[in-house]
């Protein structure tokens, strides 16, 4: 009885400390519950048999860890406000006769609309909704990837899109993803827009990701980069404090907003 209690126990501090941190590594349990790893996937596979959370690569969730694909409209009303703070930080970025790429999403369509350019603004996108929104500037020149177009996104992708950015060099890359996994890497929904987005980062200096905090601990279907690939990761003031100061010892700019 008494073993059944301390096993009782153990399993609520590991829901206690998730509902703080929204996901948590196998080692960091071990570590503040004083058992071996062998005992905390053990506990962690009979609490999702109950339903109560998900086991990811490495650890737990209480969301579902694997993000399926949604319609470009159905994303925008997902964490607005947070996505609309993101834009407006993101675009204090951009320097004054800047050259910069902007990929596809909610969060990069909300960027275009918190740009204000300071003199010539040159931007290289796949989206073609974040073309229709910069052309309210005259000062933005505007270079539309061309290909296939994707319904759920609004964006293009394909071989002609790839071949225009090889002749392409910018300053910056503003990216969303649909995932980041601290140890997997960013991810998106679609193979054919991760590809694209790849290409994108070879063509920038530096990647700067737009991501609201419900995107960390999350993978998708396809992997575009390594975490280490990024120069600076803008999200919102939710995201834990142990993903915050994991993502600084990588060396990456974190701005919270």
């Amino acid at each position: 009885m008494h073993s059944n209690l301390i096993v009782m126990e153990r399993h609520q501090e590991i829901l206690d400390l998730l509902k703080k941190e929204k996901h948590v590594k196998v080692a960091t349990l071990c570590e503040r519950l004083d058992v071996s790893a062998v005992t905390i996937r053990k506990d962690l596979k009979l609490l999702e048999d109950k339903g109560l959370l998900f086991r990811t690569h490495g650890g737990a969730s209480l969301e579902n860890p694997y993000m399926n694909e949604r319609d470009v409209s159905e994303k925008a009303s997902i964490s607005a406000e947070e996505k609309s703070l993101i834009a407006e930080a993101a675009a204090q970025r951009i320097q004054e006769n800047d050259s910069i790429i902007i990929a596809s999403g909610t969060t990069v369509q909300q960027l275009a609309k918190a740009i204000k350019p300071i003199g010539k603004l040159n931007v290289i996108t796949s989206s073609l909704l974040v073309a229709i929104e910069l052309m309210k500037h005259r000062d933005i020149d505007i270079i539309q990837l061309g290909g296939n177009i994707r319904h759920r996104s609004g964006s293009v992708t394909g071989h002609y899109a790839e071949h225009i950015l090889q002749h392409i060099s910018s300053h910056q890359f503003f990216m969303g993803v649909d995932g980041i996994d601290l140890d997997f890497g960013c991810t998106t929904t679609n193979i054919e827009e991760a590809i694209l987005n790849k290409k994108m980062m070879e063509a920038a200096q530096k990647t700067i990701i737009l991501a609201d905090s419900s995107k960390f601990g999350k993978r998708s279907l396809a992997k575009i980069c390594e975490l280490d690939e990024i120069s600076e990761i803008i999200t919102d003031k939710d995201l834990s404090a142990a993903d915050a100061e994991r993502i600084r010892e990588m060396g990456i700019k974190l701005t919270l907003v």
